[in-house]
């Protein structure tokens, strides 16, 4: 935890931006029967009733400190669809040295899914080029990829969408809007109000040892 916090203290650096990466399960879901447009006074009615289209996953980096996000739908969730999704921030930040991510710990995040799609060259570079700070388990909400996604659910996966493309489609104009904001994160828990917030477990670890 005071590893990320501390990641999140930086003063800005543009030769060393700090990300944060995040996946999100997204379910086709289609109509069965068509919905009742809105009325003055009544507002649109959907059936309960539907047709489940398959999955779909939202990739998702953004830059707290300026507003900057990149965000990708896919239809898995895969080390090689890591892999490429990594390429393309790199691409979008070839100008830093080195990229500071926050992720989860999952076993798709590992630099070996560098290896698993390109070759050991390309890949060795990857890696020297992202500075990975996983959140512990069971501590996700560390990750302000959850916020992002937490505005991405309601103004935009917030009703049915019916296939991968139409998805895409929304995604990609969400996105647009959100980065021509430039809507930035502040975060305000810092490792001073973690170990305040939580000093009865840090005297629990100094009397243990």
């Amino acid at each position: 935890m005071e590893a990320v916090l501390g990641v999140y203290e930086r003063v800005y650096d543009p030769l060393y931006p700090v990300l944060c990466f995040d996946e999100r399960p997204c379910q086709l879901i289609d109509n069965i029967l068509l919905p009742t447009p809105a009325k003055p006074g009544r507002e649109r009615r959907e059936d309960y009733h539907y047709k489940r289209n398959g999955t779909a996953v939202v990739l998702l980096a953004v830059e707290p400190l300026t507003g900057k996000r990149i965000v990708e739908v896919s239809r898995r969730k895969t080390k090689k669809d890591y892999a490429r999704f990594m390429a393309r921030v790199l691409r979008a930040y070839k100008d830093a040295k080195q990229i500071i991510l926050v992720q989860d710990n999952l076993n798709t995040h590992p630099p070996s899914s560098f290896y698993e799609r390109y070759p050991a060259e390309k890949a060795f570079k990857m890696t020297q080029g992202i500075q990975m700070v996983f959140t512990p388990k069971k501590a996700s909400w560390l990750n302000m990829a959850e916020i992002e996604f937490s505005a991405l659910a309601k103004q935009c996966l917030n009703r049915r969408v019916a296939s991968f493309s139409q998805l895409q489609k929304q995604v990609n104009a969400w996105t647009i809007q959100r980065n021509r904001k430039k809507i930035q994160i502040n975060w305000q828990f810092t490792n001073y109000k973690a170990r305040t917030k939580f000093s009865r477990v840090y005297n629990e670890i100094c009397s243990n040892t």
